[in-house]
């Protein structure tokens, strides 16, 4: 199953400047979880340097992923773009 999402990651704007770009990595592995239904989530280097890409206080506000599923049930998510 493949899927591409636009995760909003607004809610990460609401924590301490010094843990936005962690907690941005959370947000995208739980919407993952929920939406895909899945247990396990393995994110590309490229969401990671997407989102780290201007420091760990400037997060971008969305970031569009493009989500496969395998058999085994675990996604694997890339930078769509």
């Amino acid at each position: 199953m493949e899927r591409i999402y636009v995760i909003p990651l607004r809610k990460a704007k609401n924590v301490p400047r010094t843990i936005r770009a962690p907690k941005a990595v959370k947000i995208v592995r739980e919407f993952l979880m929920k939406h895909m239904k899945a247990d396990t989530v393995k994110l590309d280097e490229s969401i990671n340097e997407k989102l780290w890409e201007r420091g760990i206080q400037k997060i971008p506000p969305r970031i569009k992923v493009k989500a496969v599923k395998d058999e085994d049930g675990v996604v694997e998510a890339t930078l769509e773009e």
